[in-house]
């Protein structure tokens, strides 16, 4: 891998991470009622909410605890038994804070440690797999809260209302 490469890999995680994904996140959480946050079709699924403390566990253990050598403390299962209700402000903030310090995070990372090796949940992975599943995990639960949130609400979000019907920017 090149430092061009490296560099382009990272800056293209971060713009994803925290350019696109969170801010879309975001303005679908902070449109919905408390209820709508802790909403869930069934016992199988899980609510916005979970997925937000969930996204907070996973960010903060694959990215922010991984690159900056700090021992995590996650407690996994935690994310997926609340029941809420927590207030969204609370939830928003948190997950802002984890975003920003990845954020950040990625925005130090060298060619070196794209290649290292990090243990992370158990897995042996290296900072470019840790990378990747990081912004991949974090864009297919942002796809789902982006799915609840018109389900629930029965509205466009409007995310790519400046795209003309052949899918470019107009």
């Amino acid at each position: 891998m090149s430092t061009e490469t490296a560099s382009l890999f990272l800056d293209v995680a971060r713009k994803s991470l925290v350019d696109e994904h969170w801010p879309r996140l975001r303005e679908c959480v902070c449109s919905l009622t408390e209820e709508q946050l802790w909403w869930r079709p069934n016992e199988s699924s899980n609510s916005i909410g979970n997925l937000l403390l969930h996204l907070n566990g996973n960010v903060g253990q694959w990215i922010v605890a991984a690159f900056n050598r700090r021992e995590e403390n996650r407690n996994r299962p935690s994310e997926f038994s609340e029941r809420g209700p927590v207030p969204v402000a609370g939830l928003l903030a948190r997950l802002s804070s984890t975003v920003e310090e990845a954020g950040a995070a990625l925005a130090t990372l060298t060619e070196a440690d794209l290649l290292a090796t990090y243990e992370i949940q158990g897995y042996t992975v290296t900072g470019v797999y840790a990378i990747f599943h990081c912004v991949e995990h974090f864009s297919e639960h942002y796809g789902q809260i982006a799915y609840v949130t018109k389900a629930l609400q029965n509205r466009d979000l409007g995310f790519w209302s400046q795209l003309d019907k052949t899918g470019r920017a107009k």
